[in-house]
Order: C-alpha cells, then sequence, then structure tokens
C-alpha cells in the first residue's frame, strides 16, 4: 500500500519523520557526500570559537546526532551546561554514546524552553535550511543567548557563484539522492538539495541575522564556498541603547 504521508518539505511533521527515518545512517552519509570535510568545518568552527574565550552554557540546536556538541567539547572542555536540542527524536537517539556531556531535549527551534540569557553559545550546524521560519529561528536564538553571546552557524547557502552553481544545480541533484537511495532514503536526499537551492544566499542571511539582534563576527567559505561558517554576536544592551541615540 502508497504511503499516505503528504511529501510537503514545508510541513513540519513530515520533515521531521523525514529525519527520524534517517537517522540510523545520517552520520555515515554526512560524512561520505561531504568527503569528510563536514567534520573539519566543524573542527574549523570551534577552534575559533575558543580564540574567543566565550561562557561555558552551550547549546548545539538543530543538534541532530549530536557532532557538533562533541567536538565543541573536544576542543573547549567539558561545559558547565550544555543543551543538544532537536526537533526529531530519532536524530536526538544517534547522540546515545558519544563523547559529550550535553543532554538531549526535543524542541522546536523557534519556541524553546529556555528562559532568556540561558546559553553563552549556541551552534547550529545545517539546521537552519530545516525551519519554516528563519528569521523567528534567528530572533529565538538571540532571545537565549546571553549579551555579547555566539551563534555559530555552519550551513549550506543558495547558490551564487560559478562553482556553487554547477554544484548544486548539476552535479548535486545527480549524485546526492542517488547515494541517499542506496545507502537510505531517496526522499531525504532530494530534500537536502532542493532545501540548498531554496535557501537564502549567505549575504541576505547575514542581513536578516542583523536585523534579528545580531551583529557580523565573521564570513568563511569552505571548499570555494560550498559551506559557509557565519559567525554572529548577539549585540548587548548597552550597543542597543548607544545604537539608538545615535539614531535619533
Amino acid at each position: 500500500m502508497a504511503s499516505s504521508t503528504k511529501k510537503d518539505p514545508n510541513d513540519k511533521s513530515y520533515v521531521r519523520a523525514m529525519f527520524d527515518e534517517i537517522s540510523a545512517r545520517y552520520d555515515f552519509l554526512n560524512h561520505s557526500l561531504s568527503c569528510f570535510q563536514d567534520i573539519l568545518w566543524r573542527r574549523a568552527c570551534c577552534k575559533e570559537l575558543r580564540k574567543l574565550k566565550p561562557g561555558r552554557r552551550l547549546l548545539d540546536l538543530c543538534g541532530g546526532t549530536g557532532d557538533f556538541a562533541v567536538t565543541y567539547e573536544k576542543f573547549n572542555g567539558v561545559q558547565d551546561k550544555a543543551v543538544l536540542g532537536d526537533f526529531s527524536y530519532g536524530m536526538l537517539k544517534g547522540a546515545a554514546g558519544k563523547k559529550t556531556s550535553a543532554v538531549p531535549v526535543q524542541l522546536d527551534a523557534m519556541k524553546m524552553p529556555f528562559a532568556e540569557d540561558s546559553f553563552d553559545v549556541v551552534l547550529n550546524g545545517f539546521g537552519m535550511r530545516n525551519v519554516p521560519d528563519v528569521g523567528g529561528a534567528l530572533q529565538e536564538s538571540a532571545r537565549v543567548l546571553s549579551d555579547g553571546g555566539y551563534l555559530q552557524i555552519l550551513e549550506f547557502f543558495s547558490p551564487r557563484n560559478a562553482f556553487n552553481k554547477l554544484f548544486y544545480k548539476v552535479l548535486a541533484p545527480l549524485f546526492i539522492p542517488v547515494m541517499g537511495a542506496f545507502f537510505s532514503k531517496r526522499d531525504a536526499y532530494e530534500y537536502l538539495v532542493n532545501s540548498v537551492l531554496n535557501f537564502l544566499p549567505v549575504a541576505d542571511f547575514v542581513k536578516l541575522a542583523e536585523e534579528k539582534g545580531f551583529e557580523l563576527v565573521h564570513v568563511k567559505p569552505c571548499f570555494f564556498g560550498v559551506a559557509y561558517r557565519v559567525l554572529l554576536r548577539k549585540r548587548g544592551a548597552v550597543a542597543e541603547n548607544c545604537a539608538a541615540v545615535a539614531a535619533e
């Protein structure tokens, strides 16, 4: 019997169910499809944050199976408070046994069960494309961050240069879903490619983040811009007041 599940990429229930289904093979496929570059990208993010000496309260948001939290604690030490948050229970189960102190919490990135000023660092690896309201997710991340806290984004953004357009519009639709079908679930990896093509360009994402209370620290391309590391800092109350006075 054919499945009655509606395959709507904008439907949170469908996306959650899709990630639940692929969770057992998620790490293997992510590493394989990126030729293990995703591991190096996470390390680069965490080393850069170490130089900034942030506070010791960590949220790995849209954290999936916990690789970002594991890497962060490897380079920055066990945190005083650490949470691994994701909307897919299956993905959170995949973090079991990994070397991290982060406590798994199933949550909605646009309505988190945390008070304001709960974290000093929020990581988000390849998760912003999967929320239906990017602006809302950025605003919610700012809410739970302390003033001056950091939001580290690692993401595939909508392609703008010639190499990335070739990769995502020609090459990726050919080989990524095929590999996904062989090892896991074809629909999920067709969704992955389409989610990149339908996402914001990195410049538009940064502009939106600035509108939601962040200031840009840096944007760094990974592998000629196939992915980007975007480091943002939450503007503090003092900076907001100064900006308001300057605008008067």
